[in-house]
């Protein structure tokens, strides 16, 4: 069985509680799940998938654990590995850079060898003007979460990626 690691960072715990409702729903198909501040990043090349949570702060900036976390990243090699993202963000507040952390992310970590994306994720219930997180015309790179405005969709959005994830990675058929 493939091995699945989720790291986040989180500033108000909004991020956290994602993770932690992510490895509820995966139960033992997680093999580890930890705060990035708490990490090193050779742990990432321990699993096979790798769900990735951060937030986007300001302006379109990165969460600050991963702003310090990701310099260290530097010469990593993620080949092989399958890469899922979630993040949070504010659509309604900051419509011009929503999720902008979680496209930033990316874009460092498809840097690090050949790793595969999966998740991606429709945008077209999401109301926004930009977002760097834009993978193409109708997805994201990964789910989006709005804490602020929508956070009674958090459970099924979710619920529907990791599907999605599940059957990306190949853990269960497509139906």
């Amino acid at each position: 069985m493939k091995s699945i690691g989720v790291f986040y960072g989180s500033s108000t715990g909004n991020t956290e509680l994602a993770a932690e409702k992510i490895c509820e729903q995966l139960g033992q198909f997680v093999s580890h799940s930890a705060d990035i501040t708490k990490s090193e990043p050779e742990d990432l090349l321990g699993y096979d998938i790798l769900l990735l949570g951060v937030s986007t702060w300001n302006i379109g900036e990165m969460q600050d654990d991963w702003d310090e976390f990701i310099p260290r990243m530097e010469g990593l090699d993620l080949t092989g590995k399958q890469v899922g993202f979630f993040g949070m963000g504010d659509a309604i507040g900051y419509s011009y850079n929503f999720l902008d952390a979680m496209g930033m992310l990316w874009d460092v970590v498809k840097g690090l060898g050949t790793p595969k994306l999966v998740g991606v994720w429709p945008n077209e219930e999401y109301t926004f003007d930009e977002s760097l997180a834009v993978y193409d015309d109708g997805h994201f790179v990964g789910v989006g979460l709005d804490e602020d405005n929508e956070p009674d969709l958090h459970d099924e959005r979710i619920k529907g990626w990791l599907m999605k994830i599940m059957v990306d990675c190949e853990l269960i058929p497509a139906s």
